[in-house]
């Protein structure tokens, strides 16, 4: 049998796989999720609970880590030796004089040619450093705001009434910038960074030729091994890379600098907070299946379907758990633990029904012990609250609002307020 017919073999059975699988009826009905047992959060692999601080960092939290890393998001490369920053431009009187506006090359490579652009805007005016929450965006940083000076990315893109062929359009200039409220966050002296996912690696299964991830291939090597980095570890990887310019940027306090995502970037926000403890304060806004969401209660989206419909998100090894959720040895509330003792925030909306918001909410609740350890309150709430009630007393925070998927001026009040309490003097 020549490699030709055997390709196009396991095309065919991929594709019968993936109709049979989205045929499936969706579960959304609570009395139809089966029985299910989470891993403890504090019962390390040797069978010993954990009751300190100390045991945890040297030893709960490494394990859960690991599981995390080697058979869900992968392992990522590390900081590359070569990496530079170039300011690209600058504003001292953006959004009317408000606002400094930096665009900041991000260069991987010593010869320049991998690079990720990050589009900051900065309280103007201000004698110190100031807090920074960053989070990636999904079609360019131009999306974000109707800023007539700020590049339409070359970067592939990914299609939708304006865009074809994949190319970026001006017409959609300033399309996202609901979700990134500049005057709201400048307004409460925030700065606000954002990135294009696009520059670290498109958002589409090429068999990881076209981001980051060949710049760390070994001899011979074509793509990521199964338990090495996908996507969505990639996306957290260049979360840290622009850390590491925050770190050098006197006008930032790098000290209080949160990480925020939306669904996909939420997920990716999540895995970066767990990885870089850096980011003082993670927040994750409708981040559902391999983000917030317990993956063993099977409704909405499940690991099946994240992987069928998205294989490039994470690593090989997590393939294997396809309808095989019971079998993991991790669930999503151990990945929030792992942000302890920093504060985080979860999010859900009413009527985003595929993502699972009780789901993320319990994720939170069950974090608690881990907060706990160090003396620290985590989620107070028994119960998932009443939508458009936020809570916001410990170092857990949780809320569902009225609507559908999306990230809205609504949640950002609710991000800053939360870190006003950890991030103001």
């Amino acid at each position: 049998m020549n490699t030709r017919f055997k390709k196009s073999i396991l095309t065919i059975i991929v594709l019968l796989y993936t109709i049979t699988l989205f045929a499936q009826e969706i579960n959304y009905d609570e009395s139809k999720i089966p029985p299910y047992s989470l891993p403890d959060l504090l019962t390390a692999t040797d069978g010993n609970v954990v009751r300190t601080q100390r045991e945890w960092e040297k030893k709960r939290r490494p394990e859960i880590f690991t599981l995390f890393e080697r058979q869900m998001f992968g392992k990522a490369t590390g900081k590359p030796k070569d990496l530079h920053f170039k300011v690209l431009s600058e504003d001292k009187n953006a959004l009317n004089g408000t606002a400094i506006r930096r665009e900041v090359a991000v260069f991987f490579t010593k010869d320049d040619t991998h690079y990720m652009t990050i589009l900051m805007y900065l309280p103007n005016r201000v004698k110190e450093p100031v807090p920074l929450f960053v989070g990636l965006n999904f079609e360019g940083n131009y999306t974000t705001t109707d800023d007539p000076d700020i590049a339409v990315t070359s970067a592939w893109v990914p299609d939708n009434s304006s865009i074809t062929n994949n190319q970026a359009h001006p017409s959609l200039r300033g399309s996202a910038s609901s979700r990134w409220p500049l005057k709201l966050l400048i307004e409460r002296g925030y700065g606000l960074a954002t990135i294009y996912s696009g520059d670290i690696d498109p958002d589409f299964d090429d068999g990881f030729q076209n981001g980051v991830h060949p710049l760390s291939y070994e001899k011979g090597q074509t793509q990521p091994r199964p338990d090495q980095w996908g996507t969505i570890a990639a996306w957290a990887w260049g979360l840290s890379r622009a850390m590491d310019y925050f770190e050098k940027d006197k006008a930032v306090d790098k000290k209080r600098v949160a990480v925020v995502g939306h669904s996909r970037m939420g997920k990716a926000a999540l895995w970066a907070g767990a990885s870089d403890k850096r980011f003082a304060l993670v927040v994750s806004n409708n981040s559902g299946c391999g983000g917030a969401a317990l993956s063993r209660r099977k409704i909405g989206e499940t690991v099946a379907r994240i992987n069928t419909a998205f294989p490039h998100w994470f690593c090989g090894n997590f393939k294997q758990y396809n309808n095989n959720e019971d079998a993991l040895p991790i669930d999503q509330h151990q990945l929030i633990a792992l942000i302890a003792p920093r504060p985080i925030y979860i999010a859900s909306a009413e009527e985003d029904r595929w993502a699972d918001p009780k789901g993320e909410f319990l994720s939170g609740l069950l974090a608690n012990p881990a907060y706990a350890l160090y003396g620290l309150t985590g989620l107070v709430a028994e119960e998932m609250p009443p939508v458009n009630r936020p809570v916001q007393i410990g170092h857990i925070a949780y809320h569902i609002r009225t609507g559908e998927h999306d990230i809205t001026s609504y949640d950002w009040e609710q991000y800053l307020d939360f870190a006003d309490k950890f991030f103001r003097k």
